[in-house]
């Protein structure tokens, strides 16, 4: 067995480090459970039917907070498919041929078939050197998981984990339980914290715990709506964290909303058709995370216009229909829009415009 290096060490520690924020959570957490249900409801609570009630939903939100709370931590974030991977042939030409147009063939090459609207800034397919993979959209390389992540919102430090395609649900339900729980906590609460205040009750050990307990709930509450707001509006715009400060490109230039396909829509890609699911911490986006509907439309007056040789039909936004055909997972999420009609795209047209000699490579990582 070979011993182990200074680099090996050095991982390991900062993986032990990584699950320091989890740590801090999870025992708040818990001191929060003793603080509310044992010295609040049970010790300070003198009514019974004012502790049922407190007590049953207490332990509701907490159960949906720490479901959600592990859903987001252990699911795995999903990688790219074999099919965006070069092929042994295709890394070999890479690695031998200088840069230059033999690199921009290859890549052509590779992503001639598969599912790909978007450009680097150059109009290059964006393509990971560290992976040696042609990105899908919306995919970004993790430099904490060293891994080409789907639809990558951002690395998340209190969850130890990646927020994507295959967690992003989780993660908003996270904010939201974690949001609920906070703002009950303080509101039932309140009244305990001004006695307690204004010595209004006994001097008891109960006091510390309930008084501390109102001002962390009162601060999360604070936090925790900016954020969940935050996430919210990026959701009705169908956007992830990294797309709000640096708007995708397509081929037809920058269009920060060009995932976009009004509010119902932009909801059902997160949480799915299935609305009885919608508040539970189960997968039910829809698509596989490597390919996405995209209206194709500048609609932003304040962005610059389309180039002159986009086709009239640009537009109107009810006439766009993506550069390739969609997967079967993300099609039917269009199937009840007019604006998407099988047959509309021209598959001679689109493989011409991938195999562009105008392309130009851009390593990205």
């Amino acid at each position: 067995m070979a011993p182990s290096g200074p680099g090996s060490v050095r991982r390991r520690c900062r993986r032990v480090l990584y699950w320091i924020p989890v740590v801090f959570i999870s025992l708040l957490l818990g001191w929060s459970y003793y603080a509310y249900a044992i010295q609040l409801c049970i010790v300070s609570m003198e009514n019974i039917g004012e502790q049922v009630v407190c007590l049953i939903a207490y332990h509701l939100l907490f159960a949906m907070f720490v479901w959600s709370y592990w859903k987001t931590i252990f699911t795995l974030p999903m990688n790219p498919s074999k099919e965006f991977h070069l092929s042994y042939a295709e890394k070999e030409s890479l690695e031998r041929e200088p840069r230059g147009e033999a690199h921009q063939e290859v890549l052509r090459r590779a992503a001639k078939d598969l599912p790909i609207y978007t450009r680097t800034m150059s109009g290059a397919i964006r393509y990971c050197d560290r992976c040696q993979l042609v990105k899908p959209d919306r995919c970004h390389h993790c430099s904490v998981c060293d891994k080409c992540i789907l639809k990558m919102d951002h690395h998340c430090p209190w969850v130890n984990n990646c927020v994507g395609f295959s967690n992003y649900k989780f993660f908003l339900l996270f904010l939201a339980y974690s949001l609920l729980y906070c703002l009950f906590i303080a509101a039932t609460d309140l009244q305990y914290f001004i006695k307690f205040w204004t010595n209004g009750l006994p001097d008891t050990q109960a006091k510390f715990h309930i008084m501390f307990l109102f001002f962390a709930a009162a601060m999360f509450s604070v936090s925790l709506s900016s954020l969940f707001g935050y996430h919210c509006w990026l959701v009705s715009k169908n956007k992830s964290t990294l797309e709000a400060f640096r708007s995708p490109v397509f081929r037809h230039g920058t269009d920060k909303n060009g995932f976009s396909l009004g509010f119902s829509k932009n909801m059902r890609q997160v949480f799915g058709d299935e609305k009885k699911y919608w508040l539970l911490p189960i997968f039910s986006s829809l698509g596989d995370g490597c390919s996405f509907p995209t209206c194709l439309v500048t609609q932003d007056p304040e962005q610059a216009a389309a180039p002159a040789g986009l086709h009239p039909a640009s537009k109107n936004p009810e006439n766009q229909f993506p550069a390739k055909p969609l997967r079967e997972s993300q099609s039917r999420l269009l199937a009840d829009s007019q604006s998407w009609t099988e047959g509309s795209t021209n598959p001679g047209k689109d493989k011409a415009g991938m195999s562009n000699p105008a392309l130009t490579m851009e390593n990205e990582t």
